[in-house]
């Protein structure tokens, strides 16, 4: 990155001192999953600790709106996202489905289906928007409880995970989390941005 100047102007003789710019955090935006129904979904994974996986600590279980990107302003980044969030109402998030995914064929994840509501597919173009972010993947809202390291066949055959739920959250806020630096664990929220129309 170049160097960037203050808005003096240079005086004759001197030269301008840059000014100082904070260095880029991993951050991303998603929704805190609230701390009952995570201990539920946690319990879900446990059989999988002896197994080549690393499961989502239960303080970290969430879902991901706007992918990860690095960013620079966070300050700025906020009050972007906090606008967002005041346009939108608060919404039920459904959770359907515990399950293998993205493939059964190739499971590298334990994770849960949620429904794709107009209000949550609405929300997310909006954020992805505000950051400046694009995503061309199909949105398909989910919760990961755990990364498969490898042998993701052999893993869900040992440990056959498969069932509908019927779990609710009432989701009045979204959050901006900064993740871990590499080798590190745990999310930190950096804001939590309340959704503004009531229902």
């Amino acid at each position: 990155m170049g160097e960037v100047y203050g808005p003096c102007q240079e005086q004759a003789g001197e030269r301008a001192q840059p000014a100082a710019v904070a260095a880029p955090v991993r951050v991303f935006v998603g929704v805190k999953i609230a701390p009952e129904i995570a201990r539920q979904l946690a319990e879900f994974a446990a059989p999988l600790a002896r197994s080549s996986v690393r499961r989502v600590a239960t303080d970290d279980i969430h879902l991901t709106l706007v992918p990860p990107w690095n960013e620079a302003f966070l300050a700025d980044a906020i009050e972007k996202l906090r606008g967002v969030a005041a346009g939108f109402g608060v919404f039920w998030l459904s959770f359907q489905r515990i399950t293998y995914g993205p493939q059964p064929r190739r499971p590298r994840l334990l994770w849960v289906d949620c429904a794709s509501s107009d209000d949550i597919v609405a929300l997310r173009a909006a954020l992805l928007e505000a950051c400046g972010q694009t995503d061309e993947r199909r949105f398909q809202p989910h919760v990961t409880l755990a990364r498969i390291r490898s042998d993701g066949l052999a893993i869900a055959r040992n440990h056959p995970i498969d069932q509908p739920l019927s779990f609710m959250q009432h989701v009045e806020a979204i959050e901006f989390f900064q993740s871990p630096p590499q080798g590190g664990t745990g999310y930190r929220v950096l804001a939590s941005l309340p959704l503004g129309k009531s229902r």
